[in-house]
């Protein structure tokens, strides 16, 4: 076996590893013992398999001293931040095996950061099976009105891509309402009516920049929605429109679409992650609960830490600190990621959102930057 193939099969077996530890959590059939996957086994094989065929990452564990072959836990990962994917390409395969390359929208600075994928069926495993719990656990057909841009005007988007199986998994009934440039006002007005009159639910996601420029652009009883229907949002305004406090855009979209508040869903996801958390309002709401109801659900093949911007420590329960995920369903990149967002984690596993650290680059995500690709951020 040429060692291109071994890679290959290495992959796959560890795609088929991490969707069994999917399954089984979304079913409640994942068990400690030798017989199962635990997350922090799992955890470490893909680490040293991304450490032996990520460069940049080999070089991160490298200039911490860690030994692949000795990591024991998920902690003990070395965490690339999210600023390696601007700089580098952070994929195990080559360029000619990438079945889908998702990019960050580059809307605060002008490099963009990249995501590889070799086969995109693991993201989609989790993503149906955490939207399932969280998203729709009454419903197994809704229609779905996206407010994001299709799939082949947007075919780097990861949001895309997330609602387009979204939608195939509701029944396919979808429409999408953005070209990339402008909200289709009319088109948004007409599917809602649409909805009332056939008397079905539906599914609105979308960003909070284009829900506030809805809001703007439609009076209330334009967009209500028929009994059953649920919002998901994701993203903030800063820096694209006005500031919109989350409650304030909460309670907007809620009257916008004659919703019950708890029918407003926040999602919290990055282009460098396959795994996206949820608020757990709906679920509960609808009897189907999985954690708290208010901060954000992740699921549990993503780990989520709050650590020390400097030393990159872990921090107490409930102390804020910056965000580190340890994500199973990063087969082919990076298990685990380094962010500069501000958040803390309860004891009940809800993670609290803060927005982006203050002021440049934390200085600890700048010095694993640095590590993972070289001193002068030479080699590949």
């Amino acid at each position: 076996m040429s060692p291109d193939d071994e890679r290959r099969a290495q992959s796959r077996a560890l795609h088929a590893r991490v969707q069994a530890f999917i399954a089984g959590a979304t079913s409640g059939a994942v068990r400690a013992g030798p017989s199962a996957d635990s997350f922090d086994a799992l955890a470490c094989d893909l680490a040293r398999y991304q450490a032996e065929h990520v460069a940049p990452f080999g070089r991160l564990c490298r200039a911490r001293g860690v030994e692949p072959a000795a990591l024991r836990s998920a902690a003990d990962i070395p965490a690339l931040p999210t600023d390696a994917w601007k700089l580098r390409r952070i994929a195990a395969h080559p360029p000619d095996e990438d079945e889908r390359v998702f990019r960050t929208s580059g809307t605060t600075q002008a490099a963009r950061g990249a995501h590889a994928f070799a086969s995109t069926a693991t993201y989609v495993a989790g993503a149906l099976g955490w939207a399932r719990r969280l998203l729709w656990p009454d419903a197994a057909s809704l229609r779905v009105l996206a407010l994001v841009a299709p799939e082949a005007l947007a075919p780097d988007s990861s949001l895309g891509f997330m609602i387009a199986r979204f939608a195939e998994a509701l029944g396919g009934r979808a429409s999408f309402h953005w070209d990339g440039h402008a909200l289709d006002v009319a088109g948004v007005v007409g599917a809602c009516a649409a909805a009332r009159a056939a008397g079905e639910p539906v599914l609105v996601a979308g960003t909070a920049f284009a829900f506030v420029a809805l809001a703007d652009a439609t009076a209330t009883g334009d967009c209500a929605l028929p009994a059953g229907s649920r919002v998901m949002q994701t993203g903030g305004v800063k820096g694209r429109t006005r500031a919109v406090e989350p409650g304030a855009l909460y309670a907007s979209l809620a009257a916008r679409f004659a919703l019950p508040r708890s029918h407003v869903v926040g999602e919290y996801g990055m282009t460098e992650l396959s795994s996206q958390l949820y608020e757990g309002s709906l679920a509960a709401a609808l009897g189907h609960p999985v954690g708290g109801t208010d901060g954000y659900l992740p699921p549990p093949w993503l780990r989520v830490t709050a650590v020390e911007p400097v030393s990159l420590a872990p921090l107490p329960q409930g102390a804020r600190g910056l965000a580190r995920f340890v994500d199973l369903a990063n087969v082919d990149s990076a298990v685990a990621v380094q962010t500069a967002d501000l958040v803390a984690v309860r004891a009940d596993g809800a993670v609290e959102l803060f927005g982006r650290a203050p002021g440049a680059e934390p200085r600890g995500c700048s010095l694993a930057v640095e590590a993972a690709l070289g001193e002068r951020g030479e080699g590949a």
